[in-house]
């Protein structure tokens, strides 16, 4: 339960999800070792790519993990204005730019291994690369998708009033989304792997082995790049032209209008929203016609004369 001066926007299953992050750190990271030792000895880039990307994996899902005990220790801490809720965002964010540099170090030594080829123990590398992947599935199944509800809070001041929505509205932990669909990724990765050490066996395509270790780090990228945007948006305070648009549709009716405007994201299923407003409708008034926005958690009202 919170107080009714609390700023705790941190997801209901956020204990929950933090477990999960946990679990799956540890699992990863048995598999990520065996692979990259695997990969060394038998020569395998397509095993090492895989290797090295779960490695990436295991180190933003620890991030995770410990951003997760972080803003729940810090989470009534007054020197946060808006509460922890953006902890794990700048974690992803950091991990991101982490897994791009791992993307480019394993696409450069791919190609090195295009122009110079080593030999490849095919069978064991094949064994191992079919272990990282059912590693990975079973990742992607304790993981699956986090839900989360907003907490809220009401307090009044002059001319600024601050609403409290008491619906639970149903959200997601970005953090634990992204780590989902990455498990997803590593597995891509290790059935390319896997298609690649099989047809270098069968077929005598060597060259498809460091072919995957490029496609592997392509998707590593494409990964981070994807987070990089979803959490630098969040981190800057972009803000959502569809909660904007409900807010004024709800509040501009009867010669009331929207004079200022600001709506950010305070936490995985939290928005914030600061609304200044013209015409006869007042602060209470205000607050009852935004009820049904129910991304809102932290509403501040501002009627002028």
């Amino acid at each position: 339960m919170t107080t009714a001066h609390d700023h705790i926007y941190l997801s209901a299953s956020h204990d929950a999800n933090a477990r999960r992050t946990l679990w799956v750190v540890g699992l990863t990271a048995l598999t990520m070792v065996g692979e990259i030792v695997a990969g060394y000895l038998t020569g395998s880039m397509a095993l090492l790519a895989d290797g090295f990307h779960m490695a990436t994996h295991a180190g933003a899902l620890t991030v995770a993990a410990v951003a997760y005990a972080y803003a729940r220790k810090h989470a009534r801490d007054r020197r946060y204005s808006f509460g922890t809720g953006k902890v794990g965002d700048l974690a992803g964010f950091a991990s991101a730019l982490v897994l791009g540099m791992v993307s480019l170090g394993i696409a450069f030594e791919s190609i090195v291994r295009l122009f110079q080829p080593q030999a490849v123990a095919f069978t064991e590398a094949t064994i191992v690369a079919v272990i990282g992947l059912i590693v990975n599935l079973v990742s992607a199944l304790l993981l699956g998708h986090g839900h989360d509800h907003g907490h809220g809070h009401s307090h009044d001041h002059h001319h600024h009033d601050h609403a409290h929505h008491g619906h639970a509205h149903e959200g997601h932990d970005n953090n634990l989304r992204a780590a989902y669909v990455h498990v997803l990724a590593d597995a891509l990765t290790s059935i390319l792997a896997i298609a690649a050490l099989l047809a270098g066996r069968f077929a005598g395509w060597w060259w498809l082995d460091p072919l995957m270790g490029v496609v592997g780090a392509v998707v590593i990228a494409r990964w981070a790049w994807s987070l990089v945007k979803d959490t630098s948006g969040v981190l800057l305070d972009r803000g959502d032209a569809h909660i904007e648009d409900e807010i004024r549709d709800c509040v501009e009716t009867d010669g009331t209008a929207i004079a200022d405007l600001h709506v950010w994201r305070i936490g995985p299923a939290a928005w914030a929203a600061i609304v200044s407003t013209t015409g006869p409708a007042d602060g209470a008034t205000i607050r009852a016609r935004l009820s049904p926005v129910h991304e809102i958690r932290h509403l501040t009202v501002e009627t002028q004369a």
